[in-house]
């Protein structure tokens, strides 16, 4: 497993930021204090279209995106842009979803290999995933 200063080195801080796409405010901002908390840094995205933005633009030590977001780039395209534009970073993708019943969701997750934290969940769920997938801080 790579170590989390590996990728997307920024002198000042450590180690990159987490990207974390989520369209639910409540849930983004919750995701963002639990990492926040155990020392990552964050960077926020509303939906799969502004995530999309950020990872064009800058490296990030991970992504962690909801599955199932409206305004038409959800969290297999953001998997789908990370395989074809970032191959290098496939591995460090951490899906949360409210839908793991459905069989479109189910397919989703199978065939990207992507560990999956179901909602509703703890904030020490989602840092044990995060410091398997991504590293410690």
């Amino acid at each position: 497993m790579p170590s989390p200063v590996s990728y997307g080195q920024d002198s000042a801080k450590g180690a990159a930021p987490i990207l974390v796409i989520e369209d639910e405010p409540a849930v983004r901002a919750f995701l963002c204090r639990a990492l926040e908390v155990h020392g990552y840094r964050v960077v926020p995205a509303a939906s799969g279209t502004q995530g999309l933005r950020l990872l064009e633009a800058e490296k990030y030590l991970g992504v962690i995106s909801d599955i199932r977001m409206p305004g038409g780039v959800d969290g297999a395209d953001v998997h789908h842009w990370i395989c074809n534009h970032r191959p290098e970073m496939r591995t460090r993708i951490i899906f949360i979803t409210g839908d793991t019943a459905s069989e479109e969701t189910f397919s989703m997750l199978k065939s990207s290999g992507a560990p999956c934290v179901e909602k509703p969940f703890r904030a020490g769920q989602l840092t044990q995933i995060v410091e398997q997938t991504f590293g410690k801080p």
